[in-house]
Formats: C-alpha cells, sequence, structure tokens
C-alpha cells in the first residue's frame, strides 16, 4: 500500500523490528499522511521518534491489552460454552447467553471485526476476515433467533442458536495471539542486549589531561586508559601496556587474547589484568559492536515475512464461501417448484424464504474456519512442547516448519562443536625428571596463582594426583609469556618456548620430537622448567564434545551437508573438522564473514541452519533459514536465534530436525483433513443432495459437524505426544 502511494519512493517494511522505513517526496506527501494510509490497513503507524522506554511503554500497554482481552473474553465464554452445550433447554438460557456473548463479540474481539471491515475495503481478506464472518453471522443468526423466535416457531422450525461457537472461536483466537505477541518481543531482545554492550564513558587523555567523558564525545585519534577489569569503549590499536583481553562476547572465542602495542582491540570487549592505552580508530556507527548490531537488524529484515497458509487460502476461501451462501439462499427462494421441498408446500412452513435463510446459515456457519484455524497451531503446539521436553526451545514455531526442509548446516566450532574451554590433553615428561610428584606439587602451588587460562586448566588437571600444598617464593609474573618461583632451592620457569629460552632453559633431545609432534596437532605448548632444565611438556586443546561426532554423522546419513566455521587458525581447524567427521571447513573467519558465508549459501538455493553460541554468530544466526543457538552460550546468541538447545548439545539438531518431520506431517493431515470437511460439507449444507436424498442439513447439526472437524484436527494433533523422536 506504501510503495503504491504517490510521493513515495520506497518503502521497506521490517516486522521483526515492528518499523517501517520510508523514502518519500516532502512535497507530495506528509508523515501524517502515510499514517492514515497504514491505519487504513488495520495498523497504528508511530513517526515522531521515541526513546527505549518510550517503546517499552507501548509494548507493555499493548501486550496488556490483549492478556485483558484475552482473560476477560475466557471468563465470559466458559459459561457460554456449558450453557449450550449442556443447558440450553433451561428458561431464559438463550437470553443469558446474548448477554454473556455481546462483550466478547462487540468489546474484547472487535479488532477482529475492524479489521476485516478495514480488508474489505481494500478487496482483500485474511484471517481476521474469516474469524469475523464466522463468528458474525452466527452471533448475528443467533441474536435473531432469541429476539424473534416466534419467526421460525411459525414456520415450525426450532430457532436454534450459536453463542457458544462466536464466544469460543473469539476466545481462542485472542488466546493464541496473545502467546504470539509475547514470543514476537523477544526479537527485539536481542539488538537490545548488544546495544546494551556499549561502553557509556571512557577516559579520555586530551592536551596531557585524563579525564572522563561519554563515548558520543570521543573522536578518532583519541588516546583513552583502560584499566584492568574495564571494558574497552571504542575500536582501536594499543600504544602502551600488555593484558590478556576477554574477546569472547563478540568473538565467540573462550581463551583470552594478549594485547601489546601496536595490537587491534574491540570495543565492549573486557580488558582483564594489566593496564592498557589505546588510540581510537573508528568510533560510532564504524565500530566492529555497532557493524554486528546492523548486520543482525539487516538479517532479521532480509527474511521475507512468512504469509501463512490459512491466509493465502483465505483470500479465495472467503469470496467463495460468501459466494456459495449467496447462491444457496437464491436457489432455494427462486428455486422451479419441483424441485421445491415438500414441507415448503404446506401452510405449516410458511414460504421459501425461510429455507433458503437457513440453508445460507448453514453453509456460513459449517465454513467457519475453526478446524482450518487449528490445523497448523494445535500441532506446532504440540510440537513445541514435545521439543522443550527434550532440551530444545523453539521461539519461532514457523522455525519448527523450516527445520525439516533443511538441506545444509553450519556449526560454528568453539563452544559448539568443542567444549569452549583449553583442557590438558598430554603431558609428556624428560625422562631425567625424578621426583615426579615433588614437581606436581610446585607446579600446582605456582600455576594458581597465575590468572593465564592455560594454568586453571593445568591446576586442574593435576590437582587430584596432589593436593598438598608447598611453599613458594619470589613468584613472578610475566604477562602473557609465563610465570617463575622458588619452591625451596628449585628455580622453576613454566611459560612459553620463548619465555624460557629467555630465561637460559634447555630442551633435551628426548623432548625436541614430541614438541613438534604437538605442534603439528596444533596443540598450544607449556614448557616446565626446573633450574633451567625442561622436563615438561604440557599440551592443550580445545576438547570435543562428546556426542559431536555421532551427530555430525547422523546429519550426514539424514543427507544434510555439515559446514564448520571458526575464527581459530587452519592448523586448529583442521585438526577439529577432522576428529568431528566434517569435510567442509573455514578457518579465521569474522563474524561479518559468517554472514557472507551463510548468504552465499542460500544464494546457491540451499535451505541453511547455523548452529552457534556467540555474540560473533548472532547475524549469521539471523539470517540464516534457522538459527540453532547453544543453550550454554552467550544471551545475544540465544535471543538472535529461534531455536535453543538447552543443554548445548549438538544431537538436539537431530532431534529438532525429526520432530520438524513429524509436526509438518501432522500439520499436512490436518489440513487435509479441514480441507476435505468443508469441501464435502459445504455442499450439502447447500442442499445439493436434497434431489437424491430429501435430505437439508440443519443449521444446529452443521455447527455439531464444525465441532466434530476441530475435534478430530485436535485429536490428530495430540497424537505427536506419543510418537518416538
Amino acid at each position: 500500500m506504501l510503495s503504491a502511494s504517490e510521493g513515495i519512493k520506497s518503502a521497506n517494511v521490517n516486522l521483526a523490528m515492528e518499523n517501517v522505513a520510508v523514502e518519500y517526496d516532502n512535497d507530495t506527501i506528509r508523515p501524517e499522511d502515510i499514517e492514515k494510509i497504514v491505519d487504513n490497513l488495520g495498523f497504528k503507524l508511530i513517526t515522531k521518534d521515541l526513546s527505549a522506554e518510550q517503546e517499552l511503554d507501548i509494548e507493555s500497554k499493548r501486550l496488556k491489552k490483549l492478556r485483558f482481552n484475552m482473560i476477560m473474553s475466557l471468563c465470559f465464554s466458559v459459561p457460554v460454552f456449558f450453557l449450550g452445550m449442556f443447558y440450553h433447554h433451561l428458561p431464559n438460557a438463550n437470553w443469558l447467553m446474548l448477554v454473556l456473548t455481546f462483550p466478547v463479540v462487540a468489546l474484547f474481539g472487535r479488532e477482529f471485526f475492524i479489521i476485516a471491515w478495514k480488508r474489505a475495503r481494500h478487496f482483500s481478506s485474511n484471517m481476521d476476515t474469516l474469524i469475523a464472518l464466522g463468528t458474525g453471522t452466527a452471533f448475528l443468526f443467533s441474536a435473531f433467533n432469541t429476539f424473534f423466535p416466534d419467526y421460525f416457531y411459525s414456520r415450525g422450525l426450532e430457532p436454534h442458536v450459536y453463542y457458544e461457537a462466536s464466544a469460543v472461536i473469539i476466545s481462542f483466537i485472542l488466546l493464541g495471539r496473545y502467546f504470539e505477541e509475547k514470543a514476537k518481543r523477544k526479537t527485539s531482545d536481542a539488538i537490545k542486549k548488544l546495544m546494551s554492550l556499549a561502553v557509556k564513558t571512557a577516559r579520555v587523555i586530551r592536551n596531557g589531561i585524563e579525564k572522563e567523558m561519554l563515548i558520543s564525545k570521543i573522536r578518532a585519534g583519541d588516546e583513552i586508559v583502560i584499566r584492568p577489569g574495564e571494558k574497552i569503549p571504542t575500536d582501536g590499536k594499543v600504544t602502551q601496556g600488555i593484558s590478556f583481553v576477554d574477546e569472547s562476547m563478540l568473538t565467540g572465542e573462550s581463551i583470552p587474547v594478549e594485547k601489546k602495542p601496536g595490537d587491534k582491540v574491540i570495543g565492549a570487549t573486557l580488558n582483564l589484568n594489566g593496564s592498557l592505552n589505546i588510540v581510537a580508530e573508528t568510533v560510532g556507527s564504524e565500530t566492529v559492536l555497532a557493524q554486528i548490531i546492523r548486520l543482525v537488524q539487516e538479517a532479521q529484515g532480509s527474511k521475507a515475512p512468512v504469509q501463512k497458509l490459512v491466509d493465502k487460502i483465505a483470500s479465495v476461501f472467503v469470496p467463495v464461501v460468501i459466494g456459495i451462501a449467496i447462491l444457496t439462499f437464491l436457489f432455494w427462494f427462486f428455486v422451479p417448484h419441483p424441485f421445491t421441498p415438500p414441507l415448503l408446500s404446506g401452510e405449516r412452513m410458511g414460504d421459501r424464504y425461510a429455507i433458503a435463510l437457513l440453508n445460507a446459515i448453514a453453509v456460513l456457519v459449517i465454513a467457519c474456519p475453526c478446524a482450518l484455524g487449528l490445523a497448523t497451531p494445535t500441532a506446532l503446539m504440540v510440537g513445541i512442547g514435545k521439543a522443550a521436553s527434550h532440551g530444545i526451545l523453539i521461539r519461532d514455531a514457523q522455525s519448527l516448519e523450516t527445520a525439516c526442509q533443511l538441506d545444509t548446516i553450519v556449526l560454528d566450532k568453539t563452544g559448539t562443536i568443542t567444549k569452549g574451554k583449553p583442557e590438558v590433553t598430554d603431558l609428556i615428561w624428560d625422562s631425567a625428571a625424578v621426583e615426579k610428584e615433588g614437581i606436581i606439587k610446585a607446579i600446582v602451588a605456582i600455576e594458581s596463582r597465575s590468572e593465564h587460562p592455560f594454568a586453571a586448566a593445568l591446576v586442574n588437571h593435576l590437582q587430584s594426583e596432589s593436593n598438598e600444598q608447598v611453599t613458594i617464593a619470589a613468584f613472578e609474573s610475566n604477562t602473557g609469556k609465563g610465570v617463575s618461583a622458588f619452591v625451596g632451592q628449585d628455580v622453576f620457569h613454566i611459560g612459553s618456548k620463548t619465555y624460557v629460552d629467555e630465561k637460559g632453559a634447555v630442551i633435551s633431545d628426548e623432548l625436541q620430537p614430541e614438541e613438534k609432534k604437538l605442534r603439528h596437532m596444533a596443540k598450544s605448548v607449556v614448557y616446565i622448567a626446573r633450574n633451567r632444565k625442561v622436563l615438561l611438556l604440557a599440551a592443550f586443546s580445545d576438547i570435543l564434545k562428546p556426542s559431536s561426532a555421532t551427530a555430525v554423522a547422523e546429519l550426514k546419513s539424514m543427507g544434510i551437508e555439515v559446514h564448520m566455521l571458526t575464527g581459530d587458525t587452519v592448523a586448529i581447524a583442521s585438526d577439529i573438522a577432522f576428529r568431528a567427521g566434517i569435510d567442509l571447513y573455514k578457518a579465521e573467519v569474522t563474524p561479518a564473514g559468517k554472514s557472507e558465508y551463510i548468504a552465499n549459501l542460500k544464494q546457491q538455493g540451499k535451505k541453511v541452519a547455523m548452529v552457534g553460541d556467540g555474540i560473533n554468530d548472532s547475524p549469521a544466526l539471523a539470517l540464516a533459514d534457522i538459527g540453532f543457538a547453544i543453550g550454554t552460550g552467550t544471551d545475544i546468541a540465544m535471543e538472535s536465534a529461534p531455536v535453543t538447545l538447552i543443554k548445548g548439545d549438538l544431537s538436539r539438531v537431530v532431534t529438532a530436525i525429526k520432530l520438524s518431520k513429524e509436526t509438518v506431517r501432522t500439520i499436512r493431515q490436518n489440513l487435509f483433513w479441514a480441507f476435505f470437511y468443508n469441501i464435502i460439507m459445504i455442499p450439502v449444507a447447500a442442499g445439493v443432495l436434497f434431489p437424491f436424498t430429501g435430505f437439508l442439513l440443519n443449521p444446529m447439526i452443521a455447527g455439531a459437524a464444525m465441532a466434530f472437524s476441530s475435534v478430530s484436527v485436535v485429536t490428530n494433533s495430540l497424537r505427536l505426544r506419543s510418537k518416538k523422536i
């Protein structure tokens, strides 16, 4: 509607973020005019700038209103249901049902009728049209029979009412929309949490004076001071200091990275144990964090709005049903006398108008979209519930439908295929090492004072062998290189090869081949020297999760192509891919590179899933046809992906795909029976059997048949609960 309006050059709607970007000619059209265009479609458009708090307030008010309408509608509908189904013969039951149903239709469910009317003015229809048509017809017909029961009594007919159908359908649809709205709000949480990572202030040195200022005031070229434990405010280059920086919130890699003069740093990452001075290089919208936020927004907006199958059908189904109802009325009103039902010829039945009206009403009641509307959501609700019992949280029901179509899965390495933290894989001793127990005690005591991740892993590995504490002296830590200390008369040096070399430690001919072998296997090596002789090599690696190789093999057996992406080196990537059984992988990939990789696969016509756990994965998770976030990862990754694997187990991806296939199969069965019911019963309601059998469908029976079709759809959906996945 916007694109077709004069003065509007382009309009791009992002349903995930609930906004629209409009490029328009201010001389031809004004924002107020654009608001009216959108309002005519049943939406409210806000064109003024709002703060995050104001937006949150509007969302909260809307959700509260929907919740109120849903609860009140249910409170009024439950007694109507019991009266209509079990106590409709009570005195004044019809009047009581009318009083209870009227607020449901006129107040709590009025949006359906308002939107249906606005759609009709533009010659379009959707699910709201079907709901308004079915419930409105049932209510008006019931109200007529309540106010004027003698009209049908005088013609020998029972004035049936269908208040329960009208009230209950509206209540159930409101209930579904409330939960849908709650789930939809999760979409924007990823962007909000990404934005919350940004630093608000920083200490900047200008004209030799250090002062704290807002991040928005920082310019490229400013010198910034970052103390231990503080976040780095913007992208830049280290000019002074040495420290380890935790970049896991952006890169997804768990091992802190050493930063020294000349190294690049990324805004929003955490400085761990040393002071750093950096020079700002990119600020504002050009930082890595800002680019990731933009990538997530673009990825969410690039997803085509999902046009529900029922809405597609409604565009044809509604006019067809109305046409059939009108033709039914005209046929029975003007039908030639030989085809007139014998009952109509008697004085007791009155004129043809009554029977024509009843048949037309029967068509509209039996065509009420209850079964059609329940076919997909009931199966999805059961499927999503079953997924939760398997440790799979699904926020987007569409993803459950999409999973069965996947032919390509892209896996992040760290925290997805692997555990995401270094562990000791090898301890190789020099044969000259004696009193190993004493050496182990010394290592545990010294490394317990170090903050390096390798030190923690080594202590965890060795502590079971030695719980005794020894006294150390002259402890010295060289950030990023290693540590030294005296234990008794012995001096220990523990760290990188460069560090022990600087200390004059010697590696024996016996250990040198083992050292080369470990490095060839892409493992990190820590050297332990006593009295300037290396006695122990400790190798570290990121370990595969127990289920990773099995899950990859099962995915490949299902005909799914498995890829791996990582920011690590080629050597490490190659080793992990080999151990996991993955043939296709790419190393040293940036966050933007992951998105590009996903986009390229999609351009090849593939249905792509992304599995990841870090903030760096969030753009790719949002861009993929379906994103799986590892539950042990960051909140941003989980908010960017519609599916979260709570236990962080790749086997859950296999389970989700199998469950998707079963759910989609159930949806297709439900839709078949819903359509089959309408195809068979609408002609019967129109009286097509009368010339052959003399049978005319009573509207009350039509209502019962409509209810039976809904029950059959729900029952079929519940069968999913007993399926073995």
